[in-house]
């Protein structure tokens, strides 16, 4: 009888929680389709691409890249007073429904 060894995964690989979801058969067929396209497990598939939005989404929240011109800019804007728009003003002007 053959033996393989395997090597173990490092920390950051290792599968030690489950994540169940349900979805639509169309949605289930859809993913399975692209899984198979790229060669990957469902599962692959899927905890690789929420991975990637998940840091996409968190890098959206708290990293710009500015020259020093824009980001001095930047600095202007969020330093000044906020300015009313003209829709504001005129939202506010106008008595409530309930006030009617």
């Amino acid at each position: 009888m053959a033996t393989t060894s395997r090597t173990p995964r490092d920390e950051t690989q290792r599968r030690d929680v489950n994540i169940n979801l349900r979805a639509p058969a169309p949605v289930r067929e859809l993913i399975d389709r692209a899984a198979r396209l790229v060669g990957k497990s469902r599962s692959e598939f899927m905890l690789e691409s929420a991975r990637r939005h998940a840091e996409d989404v968190l890098l959206d929240q708290r990293f710009f890249m500015l020259d020093e011109q824009r980001y001095a800019a930047l600095l202007d804007v969020l330093s000044a007073p906020a300015k009313p728009a003209a829709e504001l003003k005129k939202l506010l002007a106008r008595k409530s429904p309930w006030e009617q």
